[in-house]
């Protein structure tokens, strides 16, 4: 795991003196990503320089040092990630000839781009990566990021300068960098929590999609078109039209053998290893796999919170003694969280508000305390239909899609004539006569939420109404309209015509490596920890989409066929319950410690002084929330992110 930079000055305006010096400055910002060595690239004859900083994992000799040139001298890479195949892809290197100095999976990608050439090798790659591989003997600069975009990857033109990083804070060090905000992307901002690729918060800079390559042949290609060399809307389609037509008995074996493997190849590693165990069925998933495969107790790591409702850690804690892991856990104080927030601008470079973001961060502070590498549960929802969204939207749908739209219209108007406080009124009334078993779930929130959901066309719309935070952000942020993104694509109708099945596509195109994935990297990559993802390994992937949706939803609750593997090694009754979100409580700590610190964030005249929101709807929300009319915690979460990111960047 480590930090990629650099930048080619295709018409040699910069001293060749002067790029090492630009180049170790950029490197430099990413230390963080890369503790344990540094390096640097340059040929000033064609005015490249490539940087590199090195968290060591495997190969801890310095025959692991990047940059690298391949043996025959024609490439040279900066490697951001883990290739896990690579013993298998150097013996059959090996067998062709080939001969190795070191053991590093960097040294093995060199030969595999000799032998096979860009495409081809890339394609053999069963990993997490992003990589700039310069060829020297055609004088291509070639970008390259993972499948599902575990690894980060920008890039962009800054006048005559091609720019590539792995965080933006590395552009900042670059003279050239003249960053503008995007004011469109910015609207995609409040909608979604996040900038999807290949936005980003500035205007002409681009994150690398996942599943691509880029490459740059100088100045009579200055803007080529990223090309796919794997696809999750193929893999999609290919699962859904070829289904696995064995039987549960079997699809669970198969499952099982997927998974182990994937977390055994994920498990090889020169320094302390461990996991995340959060006590729910992906993580204890990834746990029991581990442990199954191991002589020793694995490591793992919990965080906990004095909030009830938002602590898993006593779930965790009995899985671990379940499993016999070595097991830590950490209860956090509001004023422990409290503590990540000012980091949370430099850590994300660029606006982002799941809230999630803050003990994601705190459970990987515990856990680099003990091991380098964690493994993580991230991405079973997704796979195997796991949020609530999968079963109950497509059940919503088929239960309003019929109402014809004038009623569907009219309900909705009825439901809104009352605020959410007033309907919050009426149930507490009415449960107050009732007994706790009968006790409404409902509140005047949920009821406008649903009374949304009523007015819209189609399912589609829906999905994008669920996700979305500020339903109308153009209106919000001054001069914006809103850019398209995968969920514009109305071509899925066709290929994918389940609803649930579109949503989980769309969410693996976007959310996970958008918000989920960029939450654990630069969580975890703040303080120096490689994290590691075992569902995203891609035959996992490519399996997920063969199994019919009965073996993944059953009656009102998901995950069924993973759930399954999961009771071969851990009971059944330690991991049925509630499902809950990794959160904090947001809510109460904007109206009680954090409401100093937004009050001054969201004051009006610094808002129309800045220039980029419009104070009106802010302030309306910002005060129902203080009254506690209403919960507007992630609608204010994402203004405050920007906020506290404009502050600290501009």
């Amino acid at each position: 795991m480590c930090g990629i930079t650099g930048f080619w000055d295709i018409y040699r305006q910069i001293s060749a003196n002067y790029l090492p010096i630009i180049v170790q400055q950029m490197s430099k910002s990413l230390i963080h990503r890369g503790p344990d060595d540094d390096g640097s690239w340059i040929d000033g004859e064609v005015g490249i320089a490539l940087g590199h900083r090195r968290l060591s994992i495997v190969d801890l000799s310095p025959e692991g040092h990047q940059p690298m040139i391949s043996a025959n001298g024609r490439y040279v890479i900066v490697f951001n990630g883990e290739i896990y195949n690579f013993p298998e892809l150097r013996k059959q290197l090996q067998s062709l000839g080939y001969s190795f100095r070191g053991h590093s999976d960097t040294e093995v990608m060199l030969a595999s781009f000799c032998e096979w050439g860009v495409v081809e090798a890339t394609k053999r790659f069963n990993g997490m990566f992003a990589f700039a591989l310069w060829d020297r003997q055609e004088r291509v600069l070639h970008l390259g990021r993972d499948r599902l975009g575990e690894k980060p990857l920008y890039y962009g033109w800054c006048g005559h300068t091609l720019i590539f990083a792995s965080e933006l804070k590395a552009f900042k060090a670059h003279p050239d960098f003249q960053p503008e905000i995007n004011r469109d992307a910015l609207a995609l901002f409040l909608r979604f929590s996040y900038i999807p690729a290949p936005y980003s918060i500035y205007k002409g800079i681009y994150k690398l999609p996942p599943a691509t390559l880029l490459s740059f042949n100088g100045a009579s290609n200055l803007h080529p078109e990223a090309a796919p060399y794997w696809s999750v809307r193929e893999a999609a389609e290919s699962g859904v039209s070829h289904p696995f037509n064995g039987s549960e008995t079997q699809a669970i074996a198969e499952l099982d053998t997927l998974l182990k493997d994937a977390i055994a190849m994920r498990m090889v590693a020169d320094v302390p290893l461990g996991a995340f165990l959060s006590g729910g069925i992906d993580s204890s998933t990834v746990v029991a796999l581990m442990q199954a495969q191991s002589q020793q107790p694995v490591k793992t790591f919990s965080i906990g919170f004095h909030e009830k409702s938002y602590n898993e850690a006593e779930y965790a804690k009995a899985v671990a003694q379940y499993l016999g892991t070595d097991h830590t856990e950490l209860y956090v104080t509001s004023n422990q969280a409290l503590t990540v927030i000012p980091k949370l601008p430099s850590l994300y470079d660029e606006p982002f508000s799941d809230a999630s973001q803050i003990p994601t961060f705190l459970v990987s502070q515990l856990a680099r305390n003990h091991v380098t590498v964690s493994l993580s549960g991230d991405a079973g929802d997704e796979l195997f239909a796991g949020y609530n969204r999968y079963f109950w939207g497509r059940n919503i749908w088929q239960i309003i899609g019929w109402i014809p739209k004038a009623v569907r219209h009219s309900t909705a108007k009825a439901l809104t004539s009352l605020s959410p406080q007033t309907w919050d009124r009426g149930f507490a009334a009415i449960d107050a006569m009732l007994p706790a078993k009968l006790k409404l779930a409902a509140s005047g929130d949920k009821l406008h939420k649903l009374a949304s959901i009523l007015a819209v066309p189609n399912p589609d719309v829906m999905y994008a109404g669920l996700v979305s935070h500020w339903q109308k952000p153009e209106e919000v942020v001054t001069g914006s309209s809103e850019l398209s993104t995968v969920l514009s694509d109305r071509n899925l109708w066709a290929s994918l015509p389940d609803f649930t099945e579109r949503m989980m596509y769309l969410d693996l195109m976007s959310y996970l490596p958008d918000d989920i994935l960029v939450k654990v990297d630069r969580a975890s990559m703040g303080v120096s920890l490689e994290s590691r993802i075992p569902f995203l390994d891609h035959r996992v992937v490519e399996f997920a989409w063969q199994i019919p949706l009965s073996m993944k939803i059953r009656g009102n609750q998901g995950k069924w066929l993973l759930r399954q593997v999961l009771y071969n090694y851990v009971p059944k009754e330690l991991i049925e319950r509630p499902k809950m979100g990794f959160g904090i409580p947001i809510d109460s700590w904007l109206r009680e410690p954090l409401r100093e610190w937004a009050e001054d964030l969201l004051d009006e005249s610094r808002l129309r002084r800045e220039g980029y929101l419009n104070p009106q709807s802010i302030r309306q929300k910002w005060d129902e929330h203080q009254s506690g009319d209403r919960n507007w915690q992630y609608y204010l979460w994402d203004i405050l992110m920007f906020q506290a990111w404009l502050e600290v960047n501009h």
